[in-house]
């Protein structure tokens, strides 16, 4: 149907009647009162343009308003779906690339003008349903879990919902509804197979996978383009539908050699602010700073959830730092990064762990309470930050000078309100350290403090566990644990292995005459002269009662007769004393056996090393009773 603005009817029949009133006078100029008629044609025709000069002005502004109108609204679709995907991207958002992308493929494939922005539309909120996935199953690193699956699964179907009511031109949500079905069938939510995927779904469906899989997330890295594209034709027929996957790789090289910027879908630029309109405290042009800081934010959930996942996978002080050290460089950066345990009875601090530059100089670094930055840190149970690290360094200890560290922040480990250390975190760049980065720390800081007072204990506990509590030497425990080691790299090596049983001769005369403290003195003090008498490799362990075991690696038989010999003299020649004047003389027996020549188990070597120490001890007995007959 024909339609007319009121102003375009009224000039109509203002012209229609001027032309009448024109022809009348023409026909006959003699009729005076036809004027009349000609002058208000021509009065009604002058109106009727000025109606109609009005009216269009009208519709032009309406027509402005609601582009400004379309615009924004546009804008406002762009801004919340680049806000959602920088919730999950730890890279620049390929939103834009996708985008013209998809729209590139819709054409080529001859869909409808109002088909292609559907599916440019789409390409943009494909992923607007991901606001009701929790985001540590969105920043978690590494496969999913199968209950973590189905949660961001519903993804598709709750942004189909969001969208349902809006009045795009062209169906939007069915293309976000169906973008994870499978050619093959087992996609979802809904298990479509082959044709029977709109068309704008399937097109989404191959260039969200090769944007995913070439940008970094938090479930993969980034990968080479070319390689993306090997990975989606070995899709091609599975996931996605083969015409498809072929027409986009054709039209790839092409569309990366655009250079429209990637930040931007192209054809959304929003629409002029009016002069004199207040403007939002964050201008409209600052919106990819505004989506790094929402991306940083990310980063950040990201790695907290890394560092807590990371806390408990080791047991020793030493391996639950490597991890932690590992995960916190993300979080927070550094060149070196080490700890410091508190001693509180000597008001000290002394590295434990060091990993990073110069990490080596660090070994054996302590600092006293309330001095340098690690005893300040501790002391005032609160986060430093320092520009001059060196501080706490010695300028004379070799190495620390070579470091090159020019900032570091202290964070102190507190558990219970009692500090059992710091974690001290530093950079070879100056001023590197911020506020941020101090709030990340102390964030992170008690659940580093828990887990390194349990690796304490539980190290404390472990020596406990394999260490005679009297003498201090390893017990059995550790040595069932450690002979099993020693004989199978005796063994591989094709190399000896001495197992020595010795016996404290004496034990229960001194208990019997001047106590069993007396008896326990003894004990420690032959401890402390078989520790000492031994390689740093080798060890001694207390059976328990007077009798001791050592190992010696490396060891042929007369190698083990003379350490035997050695041991000997060496407990004889010790002095000891019960009380202030009297002074005991201490002897050991001793029996050697040696691998494989005396047995190829542990056992074996044992049961021989048993008889020849109760055949020394005879001997020894029998030496002493002949010397004691002879004349002085």
């Amino acid at each position: 149907m024909l339609r007319l603005s009121i102003g375009r009817w009224v000039f109509v029949i203002a012209a229609a009647t001027a032309v009448a009133g024109l022809a009348e006078v023409w026909l006959r100029p003699s009729a005076p009162f036809l004027i009349t008629p000609l002058f208000v044609s021509a009065v009604a025709l002058v109106f009727a343009f000025r109606v109609h000069l009005r009216d269009e002005a009208r519709q032009r502004k309406h027509q402005q308003q609601l582009q400004q109108s379309s615009a924004l609204q546009l804008a406002t679709i762009e801004a919340l779906a680049l806000a959602i995907d920088a919730r999950d991207r730890s890279s620049q958002s390929q939103l834009g690339r996708e985008q013209r992308h998809s729209g590139a493929l819709a054409r080529a494939f001859g869909m409808s003008k109002d088909d292609v922005e559907g599916v440019r539309t789409a390409a943009l909120l494909h992923d607007i349903g991901k606001l009701a996935v929790p985001d540590h199953i969105l920043t978690k690193p590494g496969p999913l879990t199968e209950e973590e699956r189905s949660k961001v699964r519903v993804h598709s179907p709750m942004g189909a919902a969001i969208i349902a009511d809006v009045p795009f031109p062209s169906p939007v949500a069915s293309l976000v509804l169906s973008h994870h079905e499978r050619w093959d069938g087992t996609g979802y939510p809904a298990g479509l197979r082959g044709s029977d995927i709109p068309l704008g779904a399937r097109i989404l469906a191959v260039v969200d996978y090769l944007a995913s899989i070439t940008s970094d997330r938090a479930s993969n890295q980034a990968m080479p383009v070319n390689e993306a594209i090997d990975l989606l034709w070995s899709e091609a027929g599975k996931a996605f539908d083969p015409a498809v996957v072929a027409r986009y790789v054709e039209l790839l090289p092409a569309l990366q050699a655009e250079t429209d910027d990637d930040r931007r879908p192209a054809g959304m630029a929003l629409p002029d602010v009016a002069e004199g309109s207040e403007r939002a405290p964050f201008a409209l042009r600052d919106s990819a700073a505004a989506l790094d800081h929402i991306g940083v934010a990310n980063q950040e959930l990201h790695g907290l959830y890394e560092v807590a996942q990371a806390m408990g996978t080791s047991l020793g002080v030493a391996g639950s730092m490597t991890v932690i050290a590992s995960k916190l460089n993300s979080l927070v950066p550094f060149s070196t990064c080490a700890l410091f345990l508190h001693d509180a009875a000597n008001g000290v601090a002394r590295c434990r762990f060091a990993t990073g530059v110069g990490e080596k100089a660090f070994t054996g670094l302590f600092g006293r309470d309330g001095v340098g930055l690690v005893g300040t840190a501790i002391a005032g149970r609160e986060c430093v930050i320092s520009r001059d690290p060196g501080a706490d360094f010695d300028p004379a200890r070799p190495g620390l000078g070579e470091t090159g560290l020019q900032s570091a922040l202290i964070c102190p480990l507190v558990m219970k309100s009692a500090a059992i250390g710091a974690l001290a975190l530093y950079h070879t760049t100056p001023g590197y350290y911020t506020e941020d980065h101090r709030r990340l720390a102390i964030r992170v800081s008690d659940q580093i403090s828990a887990v390194i007072n349990n690796a304490l204990v539980f190290e404390q506990t472990r020596e406990d566990s394999v260490t005679d509590p009297l003498t201090g030497l390893p017990n059995t425990r550790f040595l069932y644990s450690h002979v099993g080691r020693e004989l199978a790299r005796a063994a591989r090596l094709n190399s000896s292995m001495a197992v020595l049983l010795l016996d404290l001769d004496n034990l229960k005369p001194i208990n019997d005459t001047f106590g069993h403290h007396a008896g326990n003195l003894a004990l420690c003090a032959v401890a402390s002269v078989l520790r000492g008498a031994i390689r740093p490799y080798d060890i001694c362990v207390r059976c328990g009662g007077d009798e001791f075991i050592v190992l010696l690696s490396d060891c042929e038989v007369d190698q083990a007769e003379a350490k035997r010999l050695e041991l000997q003299k060496a407990v004889e020649a010790m002095p000891f004393s019960v009380g202030d004047l009297l002074r005991v003389r201490l002897s050991i027996s001793v029996g050697a056996a040696v691998f494989p020549i005396d047995g190829e188990t542990y056992d074996a070597l044992l049961e021989v090393a048993d008889s020849r120490m109760y055949r020394d001890k005879a001997e020894r007995k029998h030496g002493f009773a002949l010397r004691a007959q002879e004349p002085a």
